[in-house]
């Protein structure tokens, strides 16, 4: 390996003379490599060639010679186990690749929280900004990309589930199980999912001739995340004495609050009760019983986001562009949906139809 001469050398170049993915480079020279259990000869022969070809300083030296800081802003409702840090992962793959940064931002739904980030990334000279299951309202001067936002704007591109194919796999399994009185539990009202994935359930309904009963109809409430607020609206399902035979949640860690209720009742899923979820989290498998649930691609779907932003951002994207982007979920079955069975939640109540 020889001195380089000449003009400043890239990230792509250095992975290329190392045989090596970009990625890999740029977790390596961005402090990464622990998180990623890089080996650590891979380690010192990037750092080696680094050091050698100048590649630290010219990054730094282009970034202010072009009036550049390769830095992107991602807001997110909350940083937790689950959805939001599924598509984060997919947005880090994605700009890895590019040798950009982000910082990342949680607004826990406060209303001074939502309208503050974006001055603050702003403030910081972010490139672009990513809000993730979050309704940005004003204009900004940077482009805007949106993973779930479902409100058309001019110049937002929206990364989005096809809900409607969504709601039909979920409800058609439960059908074909035999499922007919199916609880649901709804988003709460702040989430941007909440209303298109509603009418989505309630279209799927209507075309696979099944009846949505209100009474068994609950909501999300509690902002807080994990399996709490599943639990608390499952003991409500419970409380109302209307018999049903399965839940279709509105996610994972609700599904797995549901079944943890069902359980504190004495009942067994999906032998008495079957529950199906939504987004496919890791802890969707190693959950007891697995959980069947509607796959949600959110690491494609942050991957998708950030190489969209990356092209706004180098304006490759011609005019007119898409309002939006849609991506398809599967259905993914496994041990918490089964045939119905004559039971105890099923025989508790005289209204229930033969």
């Amino acid at each position: 390996m020889t001195q380089a001469r000449g003009k400043p050398i890239t990230l792509k170049e250095l992975a290329a003379i190392l045989d090596l993915s970009p990625g890999t480079v740029s977790r390596i020279v961005n402090g990464h490599a622990v998180a990623y259990r890089i080996a650590e000869e891979t380690q010192e022969r990037v750092l080696h060639a680094a050091s050698l070809y100048g590649y630290s300083a010219n990054s730094v030296a282009r970034s202010l010679r072009q009036k550049r800081t390769y830095t992107i802003g991602v807001i997110v409702p909350e940083i937790s186990e689950g959805y939001s840090t599924a598509v984060l992962g997919g947005i880090e793959d994605e700009l890895l690749k590019d040798g950009f940064f982000y910082f990342v931002v949680s607004h826990r739904h406060r209303s001074d929280l939502l309208e503050g980030y974006p001055r603050m990334l702003l403030a910081r000279s972010v490139e672009g900004i990513i809000a993730i299951d979050t309704h940005i309202e004003e204009e900004l001067p940077v482009p805007l990309v949106s993973v779930s936002g479902h409100r058309r704007r001019d110049g937002v591109i929206n990364i989005e589930l096809d809900h409607e194919k969504a709601a039909d796999l979920a409800l058609s399994h439960l059908k074909c199980l035999g499922h007919r009185q199916i609880a649901f539990i709804k988003g709460q009202a702040f989430s941007s999912d909440t209303d298109q994935r509603w009418q989505a359930i309630v279209n799927a309904s209507k075309k696979l001739d099944l009846t949505v009963n209100l009474q068994l109809v609950v909501q999300l409430e509690s902002p807080e995340p994990g399996p709490g607020p599943g639990l608390e609206v499952t003991r409500k399902l419970l409380q109302s004495g209307f018999p049903f035979t399965a839940i279709f949640a509105f996610n994972d860690v609700t599904a797995i609050g549901a079944i943890l209720a069902l359980r504190e009742a004495g009942l067994r899923v999906p032998k008495d009760v079957s529950v199906l979820g939504f987004d496919d989290v890791m802890a969707a498998s190693t959950n007891d019983p697995p959980l069947t649930t509607v796959h949600q691609p959110l690491r494609s779907m942050g991957q998708t986001a950030a190489s969209t932003l990356l092209k706004l951002i180098r304006s490759d994207i011609p005019h007119p562009r898409p309002t939006a982007i849609t991506v398809l979920p599967k259905l993914i079955v496994r041990k918490s949906t089964g045939h119905p069975v004559p039971g105890k939640l099923t025989d508790q109540h005289p209204s229930n139809p033969k």
